[in-house]
């Protein structure tokens, strides 16, 4: 096919005897004059040796080159950060998982914008910076296609499949004196054997279920795991559609409208996903301009019934969910239950309705229940709101059976001194953990608390205590974990006024959260609250801190399209 670079982007840097200088540097890299004269398209890979998520991500870049060049374009890879919630957690390092999203979506749009690319295939593979990349191709709105690295297979031991949840929780086991050393060593060596994200319904699956959901994904290409050879096809693919896309002018903008971002709301809850899709989906959504906030994304939770059989709360993952048909058989039953809009426009250039009439449903698979026969009937994924979170808090209640809590506050300003209470066995059965300054803008960078979750659950207290913060929690924390809690500390939300011993009542079958104070009690703690000032007071986090708004609008740092008055793509 040919294009008329006229109206493309790369007109301004090859194109016209003005571009001589720009065209020298590129004979300086050996392309022709025929490579020149075709679009340039972005290949972005967030690979890097930090993690085993990100590990394959180069290898499947370099594929989608060939794949770009067979549909008649020119690729021009660049790499991006990682931060790694694996290796950030538990520690200060977790403050730069959430900025990352925003610096990778930023850097990616930076290097498209000042290479004046044409359209963008991204590579990601560990939590940020799936939400990240996909940000970025909504916000630049060149024609773009996500690929997702692929999960990790599972490890064994003892005849067991096991992954990084089970070490995490491990840890809390060894803690309490019921795991030896020698035991969590074992298990430290064989959870996790080679590459691919984390292989549960967290945070880097869900968002490439979400991928998939919301159109920006080729169909069933993100639940492949990262080691099958298939996966050089599906890069292969990519780079290929793209240049169709390009051809076509399907733009993010054109595919992500408010329909769209609403199917890929019901697949989270559907799946029981992680808790910050909740936080991504309104960040990806202000990108195009749609308003999509918190609540929602809680609304469309509450009525969407939970199907799939997935870790953390059940017991299958992504291999799993693989061979049962991928995220599309999911969504092939929600379809048919009047649960998903057909009308949005995907990457295949077709609707997700005529994507998914190539799918049969398969009943003889385990992993997803028929909507008919849900494993519940509401959502994996709750929202709540009351006196103690105005401004909402998100909780995951895939596979728990208890769903309302009531208990004595013990409060704590930081995730290290939770920590080091749980491992002295200080918290008591039937008390709600409060963590708070963690927010994004008080932490800053709002911590996930996987390493206290699952320590507490480890040492057979994740059903005994209901733990909520302004913070986050992981894809992979399971128990009674209330996070997102809004207005956050840092900005005087009622968070930052319990005392120990306030009565703190959750119900997540009703969606609420109340602290249970008389208003006259809290004006006066009130009065005598002061503003915290935290460590970071110069570089990356505080300026993020000095940016980021609430996480009820998903952490935004920028205005986002509502304020544009151009595109990057029109220029």
């Amino acid at each position: 096919m040919s294009f008329d670079k006229s109206k493309l982007p790369s007109r301004h840097v090859s194109v016209g005897p003005e571009r001589a200088p720009h065209r020298s540097y590129y004979y300086a890299m050996g392309m022709t004059e025929e490579e020149i004269a075709r679009p340039f398209v972005a290949v972005a890979s967030a690979g890097n040796d930090s993690a085993p998520c990100n590990t394959a991500l180069d290898p499947q870049a370099d594929i989608c080159r060939k794949g770009v060049i067979a549909g008649g374009g020119t690729p021009r890879r660049f790499n991006t950060i990682t931060v790694t919630d694996g290796i950030a957690m538990g520690h200060q390092g977790m403050k730069s998982s959430l900025v990352s999203r925003e610096v990778i979506a930023d850097s990616v749009e930076l290097s498209v914008r000042g290479h004046c690319y044409d359209a963008l295939v991204g590579f990601a593979g560990c939590d940020k910076s799936l939400p990240g990349m996909m940000m970025s191709m909504l916000r630049l709105n060149v024609p773009s296609i996500f690929v997702y690295g692929g999960s990790i297979l599972p490890g064994t031991l003892n005849g067991k499949d096991v992954n990084v949840k089970d070490v995490f929780e491990a840890v809390g086991q060894h803690a309490a004196g019921n795991c030896p050393l020698k035991e969590l060593i074992a298990l430290e060596k064989v959870a996790c054997p080679g590459h691919g994200a984390c292989g549960g319904q967290f945070t880097a699956n869900t968002m490439a279920c979400v991928g998939e959901a919301i159109g920006l994904s080729l169909p069933n290409s993100n639940m492949t795991p990262a080691p099958y050879k298939s996966r050089e096809e599906i890069a292969h693919a990519a780079g290929v559609q793209v240049m169709k896309l390009l051809e076509l002018n399907l733009r993010p903008r054109d595919i992500c409208t408010r329909e769209a971002f609403e199917n890929a709301a019901r697949v989270v809850a559907a799946t029981g996903g992680s808790t910050n899709a909740a936080l991504h989906l309104p960040a990806m959504a202000s990108e195009c301009g749609i308003s999509f906030d918190l609540f929602d994304v809680a609304e469309i939770f509450k009525s969407t019934p939970y199907i799939a059989d997935l870790q953390p709360g059940g017991q299958y993952v992504a291999k799993d969910m693989h061979e049962a048909g991928g995220v599309y058989m999911a969504m092939k039953t929600l379809l048919d239950g009047g649960f998903l809009d057909p009308n949005p426009i995907t990457v295949t250039g077709k609707t997700l309705g005529e994507n998914l009439e190539e799918i049969t449903w398969n009943p003889d698979q385990k992993v997803f229940y028929d909507v008919k026969n849900p494993i519940t009937p509401t959502g994996g994924v709750v929202g709540l709101k009351g006196s103690l979170a105005p401004d909402g808090a998100i909780v995951k209640v895939a596979g728990m059976e208890r769903l309302q809590f009531s208990g004595p506050a013990r409060v704590f300003d930081c995730e290290e001194d939770t920590f080091a209470a749980v491992e002295k066995r200080e918290i008591t059965e039937g008390c709600v953990v409060v963590i708070r300054y963690e927010g994004p803008k008080g932490g800053p960078g709002m911590r996930e608390m996987l390493s206290t979750t699952a320590a507490l659950y480890g040492q057979g207290m994740g059903e005994k205590v209901a733990l909520i913060t302004d913070g986050r929690f992981s894809g992979a924390t399971r128990g009674f974990c209330i996070g997102h809690v809004g207005p956050e500390a840092a900005e005087g939300g009622p968070i930052a006024l319990i005392e120990d011993g306030d009565i703190i009542t959750i119900d997540a079958v009703n969606g609420t959260i109340e602290l249970e104070v008389d208003d006259a009690v809290l004006a006066e703690r009130r009065k005598s609250w002061v503003p915290r000032t935290n460590d970071y007071q110069s570089g990356a986090l505080w300026r993020y801190s000095q940016t980021v708004g609430p996480a009820r609008d998903g952490a935004l740092t920028h205005p986002g399209a509502k304020a544009e008055t151009h595109v990057y793509a029109d220029i």
